[in-house]
């Protein structure tokens, strides 16, 4: 293994850990938090979690194995079951994604009728339209032979090595990536920039309240005006920063894999395995970037994290207080008598 192997092998083994954990800490706070429960985007939240965790479990440790051996690592059984699930974990995430940008275009651009166009019955239809939606491929996929080992990205996934189904694969690769990264784009693209339209406008409305406001308090302390412009600009900002990591995010991840999937079924560009194996772990560091995204870096899962730390830090200094509060054994004779 040369010094690029080496390093993707590092990087591999990195994301899968980041990845554990991160997700990990994603479940446990909904596990823990009856509020996070409640809501209806924490079943999409944990249904992207869960996939993530398929992923980092399954796929990742044996894309690091063909790695370090350069070869496929398993028999082909495990093999074809964990090319099956790379792309069903694979699609099911996307999905998910669009998932929580529909339910964030109806929270913003119909709040007042939300409860009735979101409940749990309708997030629950909408995972099973991504549960089968991301088992048909894979399924058909599987009963084709068209699973196994690829030495382009060290991984098992979707494969052929016939040469005369080769027109056959093509036209399933494509129909696939069209419904799967380019529907859920399409879909991230039209909700989110609905939600930046309905932001924009309701800060441009806060804008001219505050505008108002500055002028009729011509005795207000300039550092008092400049702080209020200010947070007048960042709020401006926030939401367009928050769209631009949903949407970038994903095209930053997802595209050079699909990309790269798609020229080399065309035969036209060479591709380097170095490459092949970069543009699946720009796919992998999605599974990586998903908790921090949509879960940990939000103020609900931030006070879940502190009430757990706060928690276990009172349950261990009662523990203390109680065993310092002791009374010393009567059995032991004490150094003094």
């Amino acid at each position: 293994m040369d010094i690029w192997g080496a390093t993707l092998a590092f990087a591999v083994a990195v994301l899968t850990l980041v990845s554990l954990l991160s997700n990990a800490l994603v479940l446990i706070c909904f596990l823990y938090s009856a509020d996070i429960r409640k809501q209806v985007p924490g079943l999409f939240i944990l249904n992207l979690t869960l996939c993530n965790l398929a992923m980092a479990v399954s796929s990742m440790p044996l894309t690091l194995a063909g790695i370090i051996y350069e070869r496929q690592p398993a028999g082909d059984g495990v093999c074809h079951v964990v090319g099956f699930l790379e792309t069903f974990l694979t699609t099911n995430s996307m999905l998910s994604m669009a998932a929580l940008s529909i339910d964030r275009w109806i929270a913003v651009v119909f709040p007042l009728s939300y409860h009735s166009k979101m409940r749990y019955r309708d997030a629950a239809l909408i995972l099973s339209y991504t549960w089968l939606h991301s088992v048909s491929f894979p399924i058909v996929a599987a009963s084709l032979s068209w699973v196994g080992f690829h030495h382009l990205y060290a991984s098992c996934t979707l494969y052929n090595k016939r040469a005369e189904e080769r027109t056959q694969f093509v036209i399933f690769t494509g129909v696939f990536h069209t419904l799967s990264f380019l529907l859920s784009l399409v879909v991230l693209c039209f909700t989110y920039l609905k939600v930046l339209k309905v932001a924009r406008f309701h800060c441009k409305r806060i804008d001219v309240i505050t505008m108002q406001t500055l002028v009729l308090l011509v005795d207000i302390h300039p550092s008092v005006r400049e702080r209020c412009l200010e947070e007048q600009k960042r709020r401006r900002q926030r939401a367009t920063k928050k769209i631009s990591t949903f949407i970038g995010t994903f095209i930053l991840c997802f595209a050079p894999y699909v990309i790269t999937r798609l020229l080399e079924l065309s035969s036209v560009v060479p591709i380097s395995s170095h490459w092949g194996i970069i543009s699946k772990c720009l796919a992998y560091s999605k599974v990586v970037s998903d908790p921090f995204v949509y879960s940990l870096l939000r103020h609900q899962y931030k006070k879940t994290w502190q009430d757990i730390i706060n928690r276990l830090l009172k349950r261990s200094s009662i523990n203390s207080s109680a065993l310092a509060s002791e009374p010393p054994n009567r059995n032991i004779p004490q150094l003094n008598e």
